[in-house]
């Protein structure tokens, strides 16, 4: 990842917004989707193109990183395969549910597949059994996800 970059991204997202913007002075986190560059193609792809507005991880991730789990009014700038900024979005929503308990409206809001519950689930039964174990866990159909809704601030 380029810093340089990421700043000049982050700068001509402020210069495009009037100077009354409650945007100017806020922080941001800067990351791919995913946890490898197809992926991160992918996903961002997804997003820039308004398909993905929703994501989720593992609780047990933001956990064992001891990090507090977003909150809405997060702004994150998303990066391709490349670590390169292709848009920035910011949390809307979050909440904590099990696995099982996601449903089909926020199955599509992934965007993946053919936006199904069905491709939902095993798109990720597949993507946190092979995640999971770099933090001592594995996978199950209860365990804690940290579900995101968010909408596309710049492209």
């Amino acid at each position: 990842m380029n810093k340089s970059d990421i700043e000049h991204y982050w700068y001509a997202f402020l210069a495009s917004l009037p100077a009354s913007s409650l945007y100017f002075g806020k922080s941001y986190v800067v990351e791919p989707f995913g946890d490898n560059p197809k992926l991160a193609d992918e996903l961002g792809y997804l997003i820039v193109s308004g398909i993905k507005t929703g994501t989720c991880s593992a609780l047990w991730e933001w956990e064992a990183e001891g990090k507090p789990i977003p909150k809405p009014g997060l702004i994150s700038i998303v990066l391709n395969g490349l670590d390169q900024p292709i848009c920035i979005i910011e949390t809307t929503e979050v909440s904590v549910q099990r696995f099982n308990a996601v449903d089909e409206e926020f199955g599509r809001a992934e965007g993946e597949g053919d936006l199904s519950l069905e491709y939902w689930r095993k798109a990720h039964t597949k993507f946190f059994s092979r995640v999971l174990p770099q933090f001592g866990r594995e996978f199950s159909e209860d365990m804690p996800l940290v579900c995101e809704r968010f909408k596309i601030i710049y492209k």
